[in-house]
């Protein structure tokens, strides 16, 4: 299984499903020169979110500590420690700001 993140372009192949680690984050390059931070929850959910703190502008969000706040996936930036809903992309701890969200999804391997 990999894991694709819908760009402009169409469906872009991240890296395998097996590549990610729960609750730990990877960056990805996409092709407009943007980073994505994407993350796998416990049960094997993926999420993708721009990997750039809004706060801080530094591309980090892909080394942040996922979480939830009563039933929603939050990633908490290791830098100020905001969190971001991987769902919305909003902060939970500011409600003027959020994160680009990403639709993403696993397919089969040919």
């Amino acid at each position: 299984m990999t894991v694709e993140l819908k760009v402009a372009e169409g469906w872009l192949t991240v890296c395998e499903l097996s590549a990610l680690v729960p609750g730990r984050g990877v960056a990805a390059l996409l092709p407009d020169g943007s980073q994505a931070a994407v993350f796998v929850d416990r049960s094997g959910r993926p999420y993708a979110i721009g990997n750039q703190d809004p706060f801080t502008g530094a591309q980090v969000l892909s080394r942040g500590l996922l979480g939830r706040a009563g039933d929603r996936p939050f990633v908490a930036s290791p830098l100020l420690k905001q969190r971001f809903d991987l769902e919305s992309g909003r902060c939970l701890d500011d409600e003027e700001v959020e994160v680009r969200t990403y639709p993403v999804r696993t397919a089969a391997t040919s």
